[in-house]
């Protein structure tokens, strides 16, 4: 892993907010390379004709017996039940800036 760049470890910390002292900076620099080093070793490995995952096991049905959809509102009834509806939509408070 000798081609790769030293990570800046000031740099992250930064951007994580946290306050670290020379020997915990030493310490994650060492895990960091060994992490990257690990992606290094991954890329080495041939995967074609592999399938893309998304679990580690086959997951065949996710859904229990009980998860069937039931009997909904009509939108009609929602909106009538709001407390504040504008152009058939719900108004609710502004919840960020």
């Amino acid at each position: 892993m000798s081609e790769t760049p030293q990570i800046d470890i000031d740099y992250v910390a930064n951007l994580a907010r946290l306050e670290m002292s020379d020997a915990e900076k030493a310490k994650l620099g060492s895990q960091l390379n060994d992490i990257l080093g690990y992606f290094d070793k991954l890329s080495e490995v041939d995967v074609e004709g592999v399938e893309p995952m998304a679990h580690a096991h086959r997951v065949l049905n996710v859904w229990r017996e009980g998860d069937q959809p039931g009997a909904t509102y009509a939108p009609e009834v929602l909106i009538k039940m709001a407390p504040e509806q504008r152009d058939n939509q719900v108004v609710v408070p502004k919840v960020v800036e």
